[in-house]
């Protein structure tokens, strides 16, 4: 009985152990939502360093764009940035999708920061977009 008792416990601690380190069912998203500043204008907070570097220093002025290229250009981008992420192509780039809606009214401020999104990723990562004009993929 003693080693029934003891045979039971090799067999099934371990399939406990393994049991707790399986992966979730449900995968959890991660998404970049634009959000609205104090302002109440639309806002998109880029957690890189050089990002500023790059409005201020490569990127076009926001004066060369007009809202609705941007809009276009943005849901075009969009989606493809979206496709490689939920393929997990480009994946040590690509690290979550963007929640964009194209009929939203973000203004300009923020079609230009997200167009200079996709035009940073591919200055600084050399990754090639389809949407992306070839005078703003700078690299």
């Amino acid at each position: 009985m003693k080693n029934l008792i003891i045979l039971f416990f090799f067999v099934f601690i371990p399939f406990s152990c393994f049991s707790q380190n399986s992966p979730k069912k449900e995968e959890e998203k991660s998404e970049m939502k634009p959000s609205k500043n104090e302002d109440g204008e639309w806002d998109l907070t880029v957690i890189d360093t050089q990002f500023d570097y790059f409005l201020n220093a490569v990127a076009k002025p926001m004066s060369q764009y007009s809202e609705s290229y941007l809009k276009t250009k943005n849901t075009f981008l969009t989606s493809e940035w979206n496709s490689y992420y939920s393929s997990g192509k480009y994946r040590d780039i690509i690290e979550s999708g963007i929640d964009y809606n194209p009929r939203e009214n973000y203004g300009i401020k923020f079609e230009y920061k997200l167009y200079q999104v996709f035009a940073y990723v591919s200055w600084k990562y050399g990754l090639k977009m389809n949407g992306l004009s070839g005078s703003d993929a700078v690299r």
